[in-house]
């Protein structure tokens, strides 16, 4: 008797894709008691050396899998939830959101400092991201304590970023703190930072499992992965990022967690927090809006839109420079 043939997982190339793809496959395995192959695939986002803010960010990441998902080459594919662009693609459909890491984001800096330490300095502080939402809201902290900080554009994988630190090219580094759990580096992170102070992007710390529409058993199998609150929380995040015109290289920050939690209490209530801001961190429109824990994907939409609506109320759309319309 022929054993069934193994299953191809696209992943990018990458050590953080190639550990959170590896983390699927070893699920997906139990469930089904099939083997999972990873197939590598290089991405735009992957060969260009422009900037995220440059190059648009939305998709950059994503396309080359699902265009080998469409063309059979693989059979489902692992993102980082927060890479994947807002529109649904046709086709495609986004068979399970597992349980979330941390979303927040972590910083690693020199001579094991926190952030506002880094402020203070009389010397100053030259801090790296590729990412102009955590720019927009260091500035405002650093702002907020009287103090200025350097942030400077980054590109490169986990090792290449700490890298910058260890050589002393600059005094810190900010990576998400999934990231850095996933690869078993989270303890080189100098400081986690509240998401009362920096939002995360919105999915962030969510993998999203990708497979055709029409493969109906393998949809069926992929769900099992899936964690309903997860889903939710994620979706009202991406309905405000959506409702606000923006892709994923915008400065928006969302955050949706339980608005109340008790151990072993049923999630009754979410709270879905967002900010926009100029990368100077001279304006930020940060807001939240409370509801109960949607039910469906039409509800967490619902959440997203009406807090983008507030914000764009507030002044929101002033703040992200060119809108993707």
């Amino acid at each position: 008797m022929t054993s069934p043939t193994a299953l191809k997982l696209g992943t990018r190339r990458s050590a953080l894709a190639m550990a959170q793809s590896g983390m699927v496959a070893e699920q997906v395995r139990r469930i089904t008691g099939r083997d999972v192959e990873l197939v590598e695939i290089t991405t735009y986002g992957d060969v260009s050396r422009e900037h995220l803010a440059q190059i648009g960010g939305t998709g950059v990441f994503v396309s080359a899998l699902r265009d080998a998902l469409l063309r059979g080459e693989i059979d489902f594919a692992v993102h980082s939830l927060k890479d994947l662009p807002t529109a649904d693609p046709e086709g495609l459909t986004l068979a399970a959101v597992p349980l979330r890491e941390d979303p927040r984001d972590a910083l690693i800096a020199r001579d094991g400092l926190t952030f506002e330490e880094l402020a203070a300095s009389p010397r100053g502080a030259r801090i790296g991201t590729g990412s102009p939402r955590r720019m927009a809201q260091l500035n405002a902290w650093a702002r907020s304590m009287g103090a200025r900080v350097e942030t400077v554009p980054i590109r490169g994988n986990v090792d290449t970023r700490i890298g910058y630190v260890a050589s002393g090219d600059l005094d810190a580094v900010v990576l998400a703190a999934a990231g850095l759990s996933r690869l078993g580096r989270l303890a080189e992170a100098t400081e986690l930072i509240s998401p009362d102070i920096v939002l995360p992007a919105p999915g962030q710390g969510a993998l999203a499992v990708e497979c055709p529409a029409d493969d109906a058993g393998l949809v069926s199998v992929l769900a099992e992965l899936d964690d309903p609150f997860t889903r939710a929380a994620v979706t009202a995040e991406r309905a405000l990022l959506a409702a606000l015109e923006a892709g994923c290289s915008a400065p928006v920050g969302a955050l949706a967690e339980p608005a109340f939690e008790g151990v072993g209490e049923p999630i009754t209530e979410l709270r879905l927090r967002g900010v926009v801001g100029t990368t100077d961190g001279s304006s930020l429109v940060q807001m939240s809006i409370t509801g109960p824990t949607p039910a469906s994907r039409d509800e967490a939409v619902a959440l997203g839109h009406e807090l983008a609506d507030e914000m764009l109320a507030k002044g929101a759309a002033g703040l992200m420079g060119e809108r993707e319309l």
